[in-house]
Formats: structure tokens, sequence, C-alpha cells
């Protein structure tokens, strides 16, 4: 019975060893560590560098809403439009009968005075003083160009008939062009300073009417050419002034004067400009 026995034992090493080749080459599966190095470059996996969509650039934001005003306005001039010119000087003149004043003529700066004390106030603006200036200068620049080309080229008639430079009005773009800029600078401080200066704008555009001085197309288009025109300001200014440039660490400019003996022997001083560098 032992000899059976042991050969039974042997033919059963022999068999299970024939599999042993083949459970060699199998290879458990090993398993990878998550890679979160990258983790949030990508949430979306959309392709890098894609170009925006031509409605959402910059210079759409910019126009939409004045495109808007200076149409509505262009297409109710001369007392057209599905609410006309004399509709609306009606209406107005059925709530302001008599008033007349002249507060608008003082009006149109006021987002400036208020652009002044809230900076003197000590609240942060968009850009600095000079860069601030040198945006509202280019902005009338447009404002004025493009409203007063405009009065020549349409010729409307005033409704207190004084002349025919009606439309568009020069006053309401004056200031909503200032609205726009005290927006612009404080909005990301508070939404309260834009909202002050556009109230104020508002209430210029409603006194050239009551004061009978514009139609209300003139207003409405008015109130687009100024909003264009801060916005164009702000786009195209690249170059900031007043700032230090960004020069490699180690390296630095600054003025110099020297003094020496001209060939005659008298004392004279040469302005120079000192260049020093110290590599890290």
């Amino acid at each position: 019975m032992p000899i059976p026995l042991t050969r039974g034992v042997v033919a059963l090493a022999l068999w299970a060893a024939s599999f042993a080749p083949v459970l060699a080459q199998v290879t458990p599966p090993v398993s990878t560590p998550a890679d979160t190095t990258h983790k949030f470059e990508n949430p979306t996996a959309a392709p890098s560098g894609a170009a925006k969509p031509w409605y959402k650039g910059k210079l759409v934001k910019a126009t939409i809403v004045p495109a808007v005003l200076i149409t509505y306005g262009a297409l109710h001039v001369n007392n057209r439009g599905f609410y006309t010119n004399e509709q609306a000087n009606r209406d107005i003149h059925k709530l302001f009968p008599t008033y007349r004043t002249r507060l608008d003529d003082i009006l149109i700066f006021a987002p400036y005075a208020e652009l002044g004390l809230v900076t003197l106030a000590g609240v942060e603006s968009r850009n600095d003083r000079l860069n601030t200036l040198l945006v509202i200068l280019k902005s009338e620049a447009i404002m004025v160009a493009t409203t007063f080309s405009v009065k020549y080229l349409v010729k409307e008639e005033r409704p207190d008939k004084s002349n025919n430079y009606s439309f568009p009005s020069g006053h309401t773009a004056q200031a909503f062009l200032a609205a726009s800029i005290v927006h612009t600078e404080f909005r990301d401080q508070s939404q309260w300073y834009g909202i002050g200066a556009y109230t104020i704008a508002t209430s210029v555009a409603a006194l050239r009417m009551i004061n009978t001085k514009h139609w209300q197309s003139d207003v409405v288009a008015g109130a687009g050419f100024g909003i264009l025109s801060a916005h164009l300001g702000y786009l195209t200014h690249r170059n900031r002034w007043g700032r230090k440039p960004n020069l490699p660490k180690g390296m630095s400019f600054s003025p110099t004067w020297q003094t020496g003996y001209t060939p005659t022997g008298s004392l004279a001083g040469v302005p120079g400009l000192r260049f020093t560098w110290q590599p890290k």
C-alpha cells in the first residue's frame, strides 16, 4: 500500500508542474497611483489657447449698448419712428409745461467732480491718476469729433428752433462719457459710484428735453456717443505711462550730472545717464 500512495503523489505533483510555465506568464495587475499633478490645469478638457467667439470679444461688449442707443436715435430723427419726437415732446411738456433751468449746463461735469472727490477720499481706482487723465483726454477727443461731425451732417432743427444742430445732444454725450469713466474706474470697489454718475447723466438728458433744447432721439443717441467714446478710450489705451519698466534683477538706470572744464578753461556741467548691471 505505501508504494501506490507514493506513486500517486508523484504523479499528482508532475501533473501540477505541467501548468507552471503557463502560470508564470500571467502577470497580476499592478495598480498605478493616480496622477494628481495636473489635476486642475484643464478640468474641462478644452483645447488650450482656443480663441473666443467674436461675439464674446471686448469690442462687441464695449459697443453693443452704445450701438443700440445710437440706432434708436437715428431711427427717430426728423420725427420718424414708432414713438416720434413730437409725441415725446408733447408728453414731456404735459408734465413740465413751464419749468426751465440752466442746471443741465452745470451737471454735465458733475460725474468728473465725483471722480475727483472719490479719488481724494482714498478709494483705489482702476488706473493711476496719470493714466486716468490720459483716458479722459482721449475719450473727450473722440466724443467731440464724432458728436459734432454728426451734428453738421444731420442738421436737425432744435425743438426751440434756435439752430439746426440738435442731433445728437452734446450735453448728454458729455455727461454719459464722464459717468462711464467713473463706472469703469470704481466698479471693482462699488457699483454705487457708477449708479450715482449715471443718475446724474440721465438727469442731464431729461433736462435737455424739458428745456426744449433737444428731442428724445437726440439725448438717446447722445448717451450712446458718450458711452462709446469712453469705451474706445479704454480699448485704445495700450501704453501705460508713468509706470516703472520691468527690468531684469540687478539692472538699473539713473540720471547723472558730470562737471568738467571746457577747452577754454570754464567749468561746465553735462547731463548723462548711468547704466548699472549686477548679474546674480
